[in-house]
């Protein structure tokens, strides 16, 4: 891991970002295109962490905070480099920004078909809250 490289977005990242979850992430959202991810880094270049090696994108996690919430997003690995601490490696980094700012809980946001992904939030020490359901409304 000390190869590993973990450091906040800039503006030039918006479209490797974006090629990246193609392979790496699972799904997509509404504003996964060069206006949503370039408004993001605008307002909070920290929030997204990427892990690279050897000047190559490996992960990223969007470690939101809203003054309230911690929000996590996009934890994604590249599928070649999985479990090597990587994910890992992002979520300290994402609890430690938390932290900083004061926040007290992490929330992600994991489809339910995205096993993988469920397994690796489990281990870091997530779990599932069944009392709620995420309401959406696309404007």
């Amino acid at each position: 891991m000390a190869d590993l490289i973990i450091r906040s977005s800039t503006p030039a990242d918006v479209a490797a970002l974006l090629e990246f979850w193609k392979s790496a992430a699972e799904g997509t959202s509404i504003s996964d295109d060069e206006d949503g991810v370039g408004r993001l880094i605008a307002r909070d270049a920290e929030a997204v962490i990427i892990a690279e090696r050897d000047g190559r994108m490996v992960g990223t996690v969007i470690a939101g905070w809203d003054g309230w919430r911690c929000h996590l997003y996009r934890l994604a690995v590249d599928p070649g480099a999985r479990r090597q601490g990587i994910g890992a490696a992002l979520l300290e980094a994402a609890e430690q920004r938390f932290t900083a700012l004061g926040g007290r809980r992490g929330d992600a946001m994991v489809l339910e078909r995205n096993e993988l992904g469920q397994r690796a939030w489990r281990a870091a020490g997530y779990a599932p809250e069944p009392q709620w359901r995420r309401w959406v409304k696309k404007f």
